[in-house]
Formats: structure tokens, C-alpha cells, sequence
């Protein structure tokens, strides 16, 4: 090494000198090692609260726990994430490991340059599945490289795997299972076992990132690290006490100040526009992110189980580490309505029932689903019923009530101290019965003016506005057009400059035309520069978006051409792919390449974050 020529913050002429004389001495690799020395340091120099002078020096190295340097592999932290959970996690990681004195680089892979792959050495993936299977949206480009012909061996990488799932979906983790199979195939060595972690993933993701941790460090960390333990905490990691923030484990509990239908007589569909305050909260967003709100199950839903169940109201059950009465469990804690492959198990034990016991195993999937998709928890329960069933018994068969997760229509720019939602009201026929979403009844039955809920921001880093210059087409059809609403809102109090274009479907002109009194006005003004819509019931053949974007191809791409980012917001199953499939006929048509250089066109798009989805 070479004299440095700089000096750090605050360091006396006497300390500098003192660097410098070690610097030039050391050798390859030592500056790494030492770097993770100085970490655990300044770590622990921190969480006292800094070092004014030698006594509290001494008596901070005599009460911090043993400081181990780190090792001179390098660790990088790869997440994939579609909500947050797997970049909260990546960060409490992160931080777990520098107790240790491990430095660490946390990306994202949407971010991650593949070729640095192949110079990795311990490498830590949490990623989570998207629908049956899939890549989280902003991942996919990294799990083409992983599993393509061009990614490297890695026989000297170690590796290891946190999956994130929801065993609603029979592929169940699948996104972490690609990743750990495929490092394997390319040689890398496995450090910890894949741990895939459901809905309620904390209690698991917490005791992986121990293991991971303590195998990753020295002897003497892995006593250290024993003793203190790892704390998750809903995005993130608390290793020391510090000031509760409202998040997905502390919701803000916010004022309905509207609630109304904006769809019109004689809609086939129920679409509400409900307005909380957030005053008081703190809480802040950017357009593109999600509000989070804690529902409570149906109190209807809650009795016909109970009664289905045979159980006292009042029994006493354990839930969220705490003893509610059943009753309460029922209604805001646990999920009550779609059943899951852990249930399934679960009641085939209880029931002994020969049906479902056929269910279970892996080879039933195909079975299983089709058999979840016609049944209730409330259907299950009544076709197959327990004698002498505990409370206690019945709850261990439930998962936790997850929150549920609304993209926000509208800008604090326009909006001050408010959320604003666009929500589908779910409802549907099953067995003879009524049935209804959870989060959506809730809003459109027991969600009145002045009546509360508890909600939280899920920031939505891949699904952000450009520069206030760039041109931008917003696609979505029906309550996809939320995030729109916000963009347009935050572009008009910014006095952006760049051309926007909304693509809107919907079933039926008079009834479904979702805002169109604002899109109009926003037209008349010049914020919107251009809409197309496409109502697919009011026509035939139907008619939708991607019908309405390869009339306008032309457009399309030369718009692409000038720089404009572009957005996809809605249904994962349908909206998205046939959208991505008529872009993909625009650019080749239009840009005179082939099918295959037309999909690299658009990857290119999504690897400089001008091609972003929201889909669900």
C-alpha cells in the first residue's frame, strides 16, 4: 500500500501518522481483514454513543462484547423482492453480520451486475416467489442470467438461501428453490440449509440469519453471536432499543374521511374510492408505493365458524405470543377463509377423513389446488368435522392474517396527510354461499366515515417516476389505473415538463370509466398529454389495452425511442404477459428486428428501470 494522502474525520496529526506507518506495511488481503476490525469497532462505538475520551474507552472495551475481525472472504447479500420483506431481511442480515465484524455489500437483484458473479465468495440470496413460481418482477433479469448458458462455474463460492413464500400457491417457495438448486449446479458449496418461510416468516428468517451468521464467523463470534441472537422486526432488524415507528408490526392507526363507489349503475363490478387521514402519523410516501392495512375478518364468517366448530367463544387460545379468547383469534389474528396445503395436513390429521388424506404429498398438488380453489376453511370444517376438537388444536391448522397491500392513488404533493385507495370490491358465489374478500368486505361493509383502521407504508422502490423531462405510458386497466392517479397528481404540483400517455381498460364505458372527470380535466390542462381506452364489454370483438397499443405502435415506439419510460399496472396472469406480448410485436415491427432481439429491447428497458410492473 501506498501513503495515504488523506485524513479520516476528526483523527489527531498523532493517530494519522500512526495509520499511515501501518498502511504502507500491509500485505494483500490485510486491509480487508482489518477493514472488518475497524467495523466492529466503530460499531460498538456507536451503540454507546461515541467515545469522548480514554476512560470511556476502556470501560466500552471492557463492557462490548469480544470484537471479532472479520475473515478475508468477501460477502455480498443478494435480495429479490416484490413487497420489501426480503430487502427488510437483506438489512437485518447486513447488520447481524457487522456485529460480528463481517462487512458486507447488500444489492438488490435488479440492480446486481452479473458478471461480478463469478469473483463472488460467500454469497447470501433472500429472495420470494411471485404467484406460482416466478421471479419477483424486478428479479427476473437475474434468474435469466443464473439459469441461462452464460452464468459462470462457482466452485469457489459458498452460498446460502432464504425463500419466501405463501403456501396458498402449490409452488411454494419456488423462486429461493431455483437459486439454491441452480448455485449447486454450478458448483458453489452450500453453507446453511434453504430455510422457506411462509407468510409469517420472522421466527424462521430470524433463526436462519443466526446460523448463517455464526457460520460465517470465527469461533469465538459464533459464542458471541449465541448469546445475543438476532431480533426481526417486521423491514428490518432491531439489535439495540430504539423509537417504535409505525410499520408493518406497529400500524398508524388512521380516520376513514371517504368512502364512496365509483363505479355507476348497473356496473357488474363494485370499485370504491376510500380517503384516510394520515395526520399525525409522520408517514410519508412517494407515488408507486403501497399502503398496507391490517384487516378483520368477517364477524359473520367468524360465527358460522364457530358454530361449524362446536367451540365456546371465549376458549382460550395462543396467538401472536399472546392468550386471546377464540372469538377475538377468529377475527384479528388469524386467516380464516382460504384454505392452505398446512391446513389441508393439518384436518387430515384431525379428521382422519380418507379424502383428504389422499390430498397430501407432493405428487397431489394439481389435486390439492383444485380441491382448495372449491373449498373454505367453513367448507372443510363442515364436510369434515372433529368431535371433542380443542381450541388450541383448531388455531395451530391457521396462519397469521396478513395484511393486505393497496398501491396509493394519490400524491402527498396533492394530498397532504392523506392515502387514497382505488379497491375492487371481491365478491363471489362458492357451495351456495356468499363469499368475499377479506380486505375488500371489510372496506366496502364495515368501513365507514370516521371509523378507523391500521395501516402502514410498503415503500415500492421499483416503481418510481423518472426525471420531471421523460416522457412516460402508463398502462393498467381497472383498479391498475391507482398508481396512475398519483403520478399525474405528483407531475402536476412538480410543473413537470415530459409528455405522459395513460392506456385504461375497463368493462363498460357509463359505469367503469374510473376517474374520468379528472382524466378529462388533466387532458384539458395539458398534465396528461394522451388517453386511449379500450372498454372491452361495450364492443364486439372486445377490446383491451394491448388491443389499443398495437393500433398506436407507431407511437409507442417512437416514444421509446425518445426516452419514455414505461408502466405496466394490474393482473399478473392476463394484463401483464399480453401486454409485454404486443410490446414485444410493437418493437420488433416497428424497429425492423426480430422476435428474439425485441425481447433483449425491452430487458434493456427493464434493466435501466424504463420497463417497470406492478402486477398482482
Amino acid at each position: 500500500m501506498t501513503k495515504l494522502e488523506f485524513s479520516g474525520p476528526g483523527l489527531s496529526n498523532d493517530q494519522w501518522e500512526r495509520i499511515n506507518g501501518l498502511a504502507v506495511s500491509l500485505k494483500p488481503g490485510q486491509g480487508l481483514w482489518l477493514s472488518g476490525y475497524f467495523a466492529g469497532l466503530d460499531y460498538n462505538a456507536r451503540a454507546l454513543g461515541g467515545f469522548d475520551d480514554l476512560a470511556l474507552l476502556t470501560r466500552a472495551r471492557e463492557d462490548a462484547p469480544p470484537i471479532v475481525a472479520a475473515t478475508t472472504r468477501t460477502l455480498t447479500i443478494l435480495f429479490g423482492t416484490e413487497t420489501g420483506n426480503s430487502k427488510g431481511l437483506a438489512k437485518a442480515l447486513a447488520e447481524a453480520a457487522q456485529q460480528q465484524g463481517i462487512v458486507s455489500v447488500v444489492a438488490d437483484m435488479s440492480d446486481y451486475k452479473t458478471r461480478k458473479l463469478k469473483e463472488e465468495q460467500d454469497l447470501l440470496v433472500i429472495t420470494s416467489t411471485h404467484g406460482e413460481g416466478d421471479p419477483p418482477q424486478s428479479a427476473v433479469a437475474f434468474f435469466e442470467f443464473l439459469e441461462g448458458r452464460k452464468a459462470p462455474k462457482l466452485p469457489d463460492v459458498r452460498f446460502a438461501v432464504l425463500a419466501l413464500g405463501d403456501s396458498t400457491y402449490e409452488r411454494y417457495c419456488e423462486g429461493g428453490k431455483r437459486i439454491d438448486r441452480r448455485l449447486e449446479e454450478l458448483g458453489a458449496t452450500r453453507l446453511e440449509a434453504r430455510v422457506d418461510c411462509d407468510v409469517d416468516y420472522e421466527d424462521a428468517a430470524a433463526a436462519w440469519i443466526a446460523a448463517v451468521v455464526a457460520r460465517l464467523a470465527p469461533k469465538a463470534a459464533q459464542q458471541s453471536s449465541a448469546s445475543r441472537g438476532v431480533e426481526i422486526a417486521g423491514q428490518g432488524a432491531t439489535l439495540a432499543p430504539s423509537t417504535p415507528a409505525f410499520d408493518k408490526q406497529h400500524p398508524f392507526t388512521a380516520t376513514i374521511i371517504e368512502n364512496l363507489v365509483l363505479t355507476g349503475r348497473g356496473s357488474s363490478k363494485e370499485t370504491r374510492h376510500i380517503e384516510l387521514s394520515l395526520e399525525g402519523s409522520g408517514l410519508t410516501y412517494e407515488p408507486g408505493d403501497a399502503l398496507g392495512i391490517v384487516p378483520h375478518n368477517d364477524p359473520v364468517l367468524v360465527e358460522q365458524l364457530l358454530e361449524g366448530l362446536s367451540l365456546p367463544a371465549d376458549a382460550s387460545v395462543t396467538a401472536r405470543k399472546q392468550t386471546l379468547p377464540l372469538h377475538e383469534a377468529l377475527s384479528s389474528a388469524f386467516e380464516i377463509t382460504s384454505a392452505t396445503p398446512r391446513f389441508i395436513d393439518h384436518w387430515a390429521e384431525l379428521s382422519g377423513a380418507a379424502e383428504l388424506q389422499q390430498l397430501r404429498g407432493a405428487e397431489q398438488a394439481e389435486a390439492r389446488a383444485a380441491f382448495m380453489r372449491d373449498n373454505h376453511v367453513i367448507d372443510i370444517v363442515r364436510r369434515f368435522p372433529v368431535k371433542g376438537l380443542h381450541a388450541e388444536s383448531f388455531v395451530k391448522g391457521l396462519r397469521p392474517l396478513q395484511p393486505r397491500l393497496y398501491s396509493i392513488s394519490s400524491s402527498l404533493a396533492a394530498a397532504s396527510d392523506e392515502a387514497h385507495l382505488t379497491v375492487s370490491t371481491v365478491r363471489y358465489e362458492l357451495n351456495g354461499q356468499q363469499r368475499a374478500g377479506v380486505t375488500s368486505s371489510h372496506l366496502a361493509t364495515r368501513a365507514e366515515v370516521d371509523a378507523t383502521l391500521p395501516v402502514y407504508i410498503q415503500a415500492n422502490t421499483h416503481f418510481r417516476l423518472p426525471h420531471d423531462d421523460a416522457p412516460i405510458i402508463m398502462i393498467g386497466a381497472g383498479t391498475g389505473v391507482a398508481p396512475y392517479r398519483a403520478f399525474v397528481q405528483e407531475r402536476e404540483a412538480r410543473g413537470a415538463k415530459g409528455k405522459s400517455w395513460l392506456v385504461f381498460g375497463e368493462r363498460n364505458f357509463r359505469s367503469d370509466f374510473l376517474y374520468q372527470v379528472e382524466w378529462q380535466s388533466y387532458l384539458k390542462d395539458g398534465v396528461l398529454s394522451r388517453m386511449d381506452v379500450a372498454f372491452s364489454r361495450d364492443r364486439t370483438p372486445k377490446a383491451y389495452v394491448q388491443d389499443r397499443l398495437r393500433q398506436s405502435g407507431r407511437d409507442v415506439y417512437a416514444w421509446l425511442e425518445e426516452g419514455a419510460h414505461i408502466y405496466v399496472c394490474g393482473d399478473a396472469a392476463r394484463l401483464a404477459p399480453d401486454v409485454h406480448a404486443a410490446l414485444t410485436d410493437i418493437v420488433a415491427e416497428q424497429g425492423g428486428l426480430d422476435v428474439v432481439a425485441a425481447g433483449e429491447y425491452l430487458a434493456n428497458l427493464q434493466r435501466n428501470h424504463r420497463y417497470q410492473r406492478d402486477v398482482y
